[in-house]
């Protein structure tokens, strides 16, 4: 076998000029786009899905944190960075989702490697809907274990995966809303097959949790699997809670078992005191304000039929999601910045961030949305809509 050459120091990252030009070539390339402080623009890209963000008991508690704890956590959980933030975030997040515990990470991604990997192992088998998160994605391939990924929201897939299975243990890993289209998972029927096949089930709640189930106690609750052995429900608190971090609630000894095993719990630094005072100022804020949730579902509702009713192909949303497809990733693109440069700033979702391959702008309704900040986004996007992209 011929040993290839050995190129010279300033040729080994060629191969990278190679793949920016084929990204470049399928309208496949990123940008990162700074924002101020302050802007005048209309937000329905952001996850800030009831609008605590800004709001000043959530801000005011992160200044707070920070100020007495200091700026960083200063270590991983099992050393210096757990604090009595953390522990009060966790007790509240479990009382609110109504499970017996919980356990706060760094971010949602590391949440959702944490759950997967420590709860499956090269004993199991694990079955997803092909459409899940990139972070649960990572997570089963890390996993060592038999993962099968079956056709979007197919129950009958997922019980057939279930049933020829050739690992003792398994574990159902799902979105409960997928976060590009916004359609909700069947959490009640995907509960019952696991259950007849004795296998446990990991919720990623993202994009349900403050959105979705009694005052915003998130889809798990609202298909009445809170507090249920079988079920693990993952959590970010940088949607609905405006903060920063993830979360993983779920039965008290499953969560001893990741504070013990999840590595992207161990040797991670900790969350930030000030995020952590920050999403449970949220938590408080949601508590006495439930009706915030109501009033995303009906935001984004009002958004998604007059932008059907404008002729769009749009998803009618199960919760804050909306979805718009474009007929290409390049014209993708180009809708969003012209939609940007008439002040509604909007999501670009191209491949490989969409699972199915369709490039599309995704919109994410908040509780703050007014009528005429529908009415105006509404206009704008229609009038930017690229040929192809009305149904």
């Amino acid at each position: 076998m011929t040993t290839p050459p050995t190129p010279p120091p300033d040729e080994v990252f060629d191969w990278l000029d190679v793949e920016a030009e084929k990204r470049a070539n399928a309208g496949l390339v990123r940008q990162l786009r700074p924002r101020p402080a302050r802007v005048d623009e209309l937000d329905l890209a952001g996850n800030d899905y009831l609008g605590l963000a800004r709001d000043k008991r959530v801000a005011g508690a992160a200044a707070a944190a920070a100020l007495r704890w200091g700026a960083g956590s200063t270590g991983s959980r099992l050393v210096t960075g757990s604090t009595e933030l953390h522990t009060e975030l966790e007790l509240e997040l479990a009382r609110f989702c109504g499970a017996q515990a919980a356990l706060v990470f760094s971010s949602g991604f590391t949440a959702n490697l944490g759950a997967v990997t420590a709860l499956s192992g090269s004993e199991a088998a694990i079955v997803t809907d092909k459409y899940i998160h990139a972070s649960l994605i990572e997570g089963c391939r890390l996993s060592r274990a038999d993962v099968a990924a079956v056709a979007h929201s197919s129950p009958s897939a997922i019980k057939h995966a279930l049933a020829t299975r050739r690992k003792p243990r398994a574990l159902v890993v799902t979105d409960s809303v997928f976060s590009v289209e916004g359609d909700l998972a069947p959490l009640g029927e995907l509960a019952e097959i696991c259950r007849a096949h004795g296998a446990a089930m990991v919720v990623d709640d993202a994009h349900g949790f403050g959105v979705l189930g009694e005052g915003g106690r998130g889809a798990v609750h609202a298909a009445g699997l809170s507090g249920a052995p079988d079920v693990v429900t993952t959590l970010t608190l940088s949607k609905a809670l405006g903060a920063q971090g993830g979360a993983v609630v779920g039965p008290r000894r499953v969560i001893k078992h990741l504070v013990d095993t999840a590595r992207s719990f161990i040797f991670d630094t900790a969350l930030a005191p000030a995020s952590a005072a920050a999403a449970l100022a949220a938590l408080h804020a949601l508590k006495e304000e439930p009706g915030l949730a109501e009033k995303v579902l009906e935001n984004a509702g009002n958004l998604a039929m007059s932008l059907k009713a404008a002729g769009l192909k749009v998803s009618l949303p199960d919760a804050a999601v909306i979805s718009l497809r474009a007929p290409s990733a390049q014209t993708a693109a180009a809708w969003a910045a012209a939609c940007a440069e008439q002040g509604i700033r909007v999501g670009c979702f191209r491949p490989p961030s969409v699972p199915d391959g369709i490039s599309r702008l995704r919109l994410t309704a908040r509780a703050d949305l007014t009528e005429s900040d529908v009415d105006r986004a509404v206009k704008v996007i229609t009038a930017t809509a690229p040929r192809g992209a009305t149904a």
